[in-house]
């Protein structure tokens, strides 16, 4: 029988638990399937002192050996593949095929950054004779780190892979309502032989963590994936006092579909993608904006494959779409559903709860959503999609950039010219053509404008995990 991993916090190579603790539900049935232990101020405060401990020890480890150690705790965590992702469908309500799924990818973010570990090249500066410049990158410190709930393993890997691969230590606050994944990470890199002290786990109130966390001195960097709102308030306390952040935060990701593409392909490619993880996916295709010539079949074809989506338990190899997250999710998707309506969108489908016991949201599509509806201006982050007609691609271009946000965006075309003028035009930190994929490890990734700085992944991904350090060197006095 699939169950979580005993929920500890993780605190200077050591696992411990505390009196404080809150419940950890699953979204199927909304039934309790475990406590979190809930961090002390004195909890952090261990931390801390274990992280800048750590830090010493891992900044002067060669990176080959640490290369070595994240090499084998990927192994592991693949061994345990299934198991991780048991938990995950559990806490998630993310269907099983896709946490397996979610663990590979987790996997492949520590070993791209392991072997980048090793390829953090310095630069010699060309100068006058008797006098050398260099530079060198050297590990930025103690990093705090905070990751989301809807991808309970990925998220907090990517994290921790570039803060290792670089030589820091961490501190890792993941999501209180989907701990399990960070916790087999952390049980991963124990088994593999990381020292004590270089990756510490806490769970306990966001706010309080963060709050007490980013203004300590051994606090180098902070690095957090989640809303718009709660980064831009981290951003303001970091920059209070002089910490540098890495910030991936919300989008609201359009999708070009040009009159050359078949609207029957690229319709039930669009629904299928939309329905990923229930929606709960800050890259998750959303509004999409279709040339009126193929406007009706596109719709005809999304709303068939959305209406013959298996929508179930999270553990049935069969479900292709679980539950959303929690009660707030459901209540959100209805509230947006119904303003759009109100104000003049098509209800193509769903737009209402499933059943009464479980989070479980209709697929829901919206066509003709005017601007001035709420969900055209917020992501609604589910399993809704708006589908509006556009006339050129210059206008779709501008519907696309009309958000403060610019996470990804996607385009579907045949036309070479098509996909010139939306890479030059289209606001986004990341886009793809002819695929609904925006992030893989080899890659950078992040976003522009609201959705965030900086990059994670790809060559680009260690550099905010990093100093520049400049070297002059002059051979004689």
């Amino acid at each position: 029988m699939p169950r979580l991993p005993e929920l500890k916090l993780y605190i200077d190579g050591q696992w411990r638990s505390a009196s404080d603790t809150i419940p950890v539900l699953n979204p199927v049935d909304e039934s309790v399937i475990g406590r979190l232990p809930v961090a002390r101020q004195s909890d952090l405060d261990d931390a801390l002192a274990a992280a800048a401990k750590g830090f010493q020890v891992w900044s002067r480890t060669a990176p080959r050996i640490r290369a070595e150690v994240m090499m084998r705790a990927s192994a592991l965590l693949r061994e345990r593949g299934d198991e991780v992702a048991h938990a995950i469908a559990m806490e998630l309500g993310k269907p099983i095929s896709q946490a397996r799924l979610e663990v590979i990818r987790g996997c492949e973010f520590f070993e791209w950054d392991a072997g980048e570990a090793q390829r953090m090249y310095g630069r010699v500066i060309p100068s006058a004779p008797g006098i050398r410049y260099m530079t060198v990158h050297q590990p930025i410190g103690m990093v705090a780190a905070f990751s989301p709930w809807n991808f309970p393993m990925s998220q907090p890997a990517r994290k921790v892979a570039g803060a290792l691969a670089s030589g820091c230590s961490v501190i890792l606050k993941a999501a209180e309502e989907t701990p399990s994944g960070a916790i087999h990470i952390a049980r991963a890199f124990h088994d593999a032989g990381l020292p004590p002290g270089v990756l510490n786990l806490v769970f306990g109130v966001p706010s309080e963590i963060s709050d007490y966390l980013i203004p300590q001195d051994q606090t180098r960097l902070i690095a957090f994936t989640g809303s718009t709102v709660v980064g831009r308030h981290l951003t303001s306390l970091a920059s209070k006092h002089g910490k540098p952040v890495l910030m991936e935060l919300g989008g609201h990701a359009p999708v070009i579909v040009c009159d050359d593409v078949d609207p029957q392909q690229a319709g039930v490619m669009s629904a299928t993608r939309k329905l990923r993880n229930s929606g709960q996916v800050c890259t998750s295709p959303t509004r999409f904006f279709v040339d009126d010539k193929i406007f009706d079949r596109f719709v005809d074809a999304f709303a068939a494959r959305a209406a013959a989506t298996v929508v179930g338990n999270s553990l049935e190899e069969a479900t292709e779409m679980g539950p959303v997250a929690n009660i707030r999710r459901l209540e959100a998707l209805t509230a947006f559903s119904d303003d759009a309506v109100a104000k003049g969108a098509r209800l193509v489908s769903g737009g209402h709860r499933i059943g009464t016991k479980g989070y479980f949201f209709a697929p829901t599509i919206l066509a003709d959503v005017p601007a001035t509806a709420r969900v055209m201006q917020e992501e609604p982050f589910g399993p809704l999609a708006i589908i509006n007609r556009v006339r050129s691609l210059e206008e779709a271009i501008a519907q696309a950039n009309a958000l403060p946000f610019g996470l990804a965006a996607y385009g579907l075309t045949h036309s070479a010219a098509n996909v010139d003028k939306m890479v030059d035009g289209v606001e986004a930190g990341n886009l793809s053509i002819n695929t609904l994929e925006a992030s893989v490890a080899e890659t950078p990734f992040g976003g522009v404008k609201a959705s965030g700085y900086g990059r994670e992944g790809g060559a680009e991904g260690l550099l905010h995990y990093t100093i520049v350090k400049t070297v002059s060197h002059k051979m004689s006095l």
